[in-house]
């Protein structure tokens, strides 16, 4: 079986037919999973909504889906509400419908933080001296017990893969990065950026079937000019410059305030 792995799409069709397109150049899959937070942000979000229900992938909600569904409108943040503004009922319906994890397979568990939160990273950590990877005892911490051998996660949009051991057994961990946003600033926990360090749109390819996966990283080209171009006309010059770079310049703060 092989599965290609995305997260973290926030709206961005163009990188997400990117991805499609370097899978197909690579023979193709069999599913697609996608681990959430799917719409938000100032792109194209009722777009990629459009052309994701058309193909029913196996997908999961992230936090700025449950954000979309359950805040009031004044308690959004810029991101999702200019998500909120523009869906309608039947693009609501579908969210509504979206679990919070999968088990798509047998010994495979996505979640989209971790198995207890989805605002928490699985393979980061934020301290006071701002985000690092989490070391291998910290992801077992956090994992418990997943009754899985594989454990898909998104939420930081960082791609990363690690094997942890736990009194089960070992369990391979991966995130995919993010297709449709290589940076951003945050102060969930203590304020911290992540960065990917490039503009590239992110997923994985995943390929087993049992107790060993083999794990591509895949780092996609696409317009991402014209994301940017469509973040500064919302007024979201920090959108604009980490679509083009994969670095945080102006901050959701700078836009903000």
């Amino acid at each position: 079986m092989r599965w290609g792995v995305v997260s973290d799409i926030h709206g961005n069709l163009p990188a997400l037919q990117a991805v499609v397109a370097d899978a197909a150049a690579l023979g193709g899959v069999d599913g697609w999973l996608n681990l959430g937070d799917i719409l938000s942000g100032p792109l194209w979000p009722t777009e990629t909504a459009d052309w994701l229900m058309a193909r029913g992938w196996t997908t999961m909600a992230g936090n700025h889906e449950r954000q979309l569904l359950t805040q009031a409108p004044d308690q959004l943040g810029a991101s999702d509400r200019y998500a909120a503004e523009r869906l309608t009922p039947v693009h609501r319906a579908w969210l509504a419908d979206l679990p919070a994890q999968l088990r798509p397979t047998p010994g495979v568990l996505c979640v989209h933080g971790t198995p207890t939160s989805d605002l928490k990273y699985l393979l980061q950590t934020v301290d006071e001296a701002g985000q690092r990877e989490a070391t291998p005892q910290e992801v077992a911490r956090r994992l418990g017990e997943p009754g899985a051998v594989l454990v898909l996660c998104g939420h930081s949009h960082l791609q990363r893969v690690m094997t942890v051991e736990l009194p089960a057994g070992p369990v391979q961990v991966l995130n995919p990065g993010s297709v449709g946003l290589p940076a951003f600033d945050d102060d969930h926990g203590r304020p911290h950026v992540n960065e990917s360090g490039s503009p590239h749109a992110r997923y994985a390819l995943i390929e087993g079937n049992g107790p060993r996966w083999h794990v591509q990283l895949r780092q996609v080209v696409y317009d991402w000019e014209a994301a940017a171009a469509q973040a500064e006309v919302q007024g979201r010059g920090d959108w604009a410059d980490a679509l083009r770079t994969g670095r945080v310049g102006r901050t959701e703060q700078d836009m903000t305030a």
